[in-house]
């Protein structure tokens, strides 16, 4: 069988958890902020971890990083 190929663009938004789950970055950060209000911009710093049906979805994009 040949192998299965991942997708580009997930594995450039995507990273693991130890245990399996998978962090992502949080949405509406790349440009206007200044019609956001600080709250939204504080509280979507850093990663956050998907949710179960979306993990799903972006494993089946990535096979070899389970």
């Amino acid at each position: 069988m040949p192998k299965m190929k991942t997708k580009s663009a997930a594995k450039k938004r995507f990273k693991f958890t130890a245990s399996g789950k998978v962090k992502v970055g949080h949405a509406g950060k790349r440009h206007g902020m200044i019609k956001r209000s600080t709250k939204f911009i504080r509280d979507t710093a850093g990663t956050m971890v998907l949710c179960d049906a979306d993990e799903k979805i972006v494993k089946k994009y990535m096979p070899y990083n389970r």
